[in-house]
Formats: C-alpha cells, structure tokens, sequence
C-alpha cells in the first residue's frame, strides 16, 4: 500500500471509530436543558413565516422606522412581536399592525424598494425567532418630536435612535 493510501485508510479507521462517540454525545448532555428546548429536526430549524405576518411587520418597520438603523428597526419589531404575546393586544401581527390608532401610515405607497427589501429582511429574522433583547419588554415607542400623554403613565426602557421605548406592565407612581 502507497503512503498516501495507508494515511487515508488510518483516517478513514479513526473517523469510522469516532463517529459513533460523536453521534452519541447529545445522550450525555444536561438533560434539564434537553427538557426546556424541544428537539428539532433540520426540516423545523427554521419556523415557517407567515407571507400576510411578513408583508404586515416589513410595512410597519418601513413606515415606522426606516430611517432608523437595522438596531433601530429590530427594535420596532421586538415591540410588535412583544404587544402579540401580550394578553392586551392583538395575537398576531398584522392584528396589532393594524389596531385602531396604533400605526396611521395605511393607505402609504412603498418608494424606496431598498429600504423595503431591508425591511423585509429584519422582520423575515424576527419572525423567525431572533432574540428579542433591545427594549426590554417595551409594548410601546415614539419619536422624540412628539409626546403622547401615555409616556408618562408607562416606564422608559431604553432610546434607540430617534425611537423612545415603553413597557407598559408597570405604571409609573404619578405624584
């Protein structure tokens, strides 16, 4: 047997006898951590999105935010994605993208395709699961050119850009 051949053929019996001590690691896994998460196979790594969910959040971060930064946007998004799992609000997305009063750009055309496709792209992420760890729980924003009367009533989390943040499941003691 040429050197070449001997050294794959030596390789190739290593690999054969590591593999079923590889394959087998995840049995010695912590198992609390294994009851936590669910298994997933490759097919549902990645959860399906919804094309009118998609479409609704990609709207509402053009309208609301596109000219914030991607951070800026991903953060308009956790606050959707917070007010769906909220028992206050609307369960899905386009249910809270279009609540009463809450985002008034209905009706607006799409101009800047780039924009949008970057849009698309951030709310395609959260949808699928990004962490949600930029505001801290907020159910709420605005700019800083405005006010709304319910800012005071709720606690500040965090500013991100020219976006103020709110959670709205603690009342601020009014004096």
């Amino acid at each position: 047997m040429s050197t070449p051949m001997s050294w794959l053929a030596r390789v190739s019996l290593c690999v054969a006898l590591a593999l079923p001590t590889i394959s087998a690691a995840p049995a010695f896994a912590d198992t609390r951590a294994s009851e936590k998460t669910p298994t997933r196979t490759a097919a549902a790594a990645t959860p399906q999105v919804s094309k009118t969910d998609l479409q609704c959040l990609s709207e509402a971060l053009y309208f609301e935010a596109r000219g914030e930064g991607a951070q800026g946007q991903r953060a308009v998004a956790e606050v959707i994605l917070n007010r769906v799992d909220h028992p206050r609000f609307p369960k899905t997305v386009c249910g809270v993208v279009n609540q009463r009063g809450q985002f008034t750009y209905k009706k607006a055309r799409i101009r800047e395709r780039g924009a949008f496709a970057r849009a698309q792209k951030i709310a395609q992420a959260a949808l699928q699961g990004a962490p949600r760890n930029l505001t801290g729980g907020a159910t709420y924003f605005h700019t800083g050119g405005v006010r709304p009367s319910w800012s005071r009533k709720f606690e500040r989390t965090t500013r991100i850009g020219s976006h103020y943040f709110y959670r709205s499941d603690r009342r601020m003691a009014a004096n």
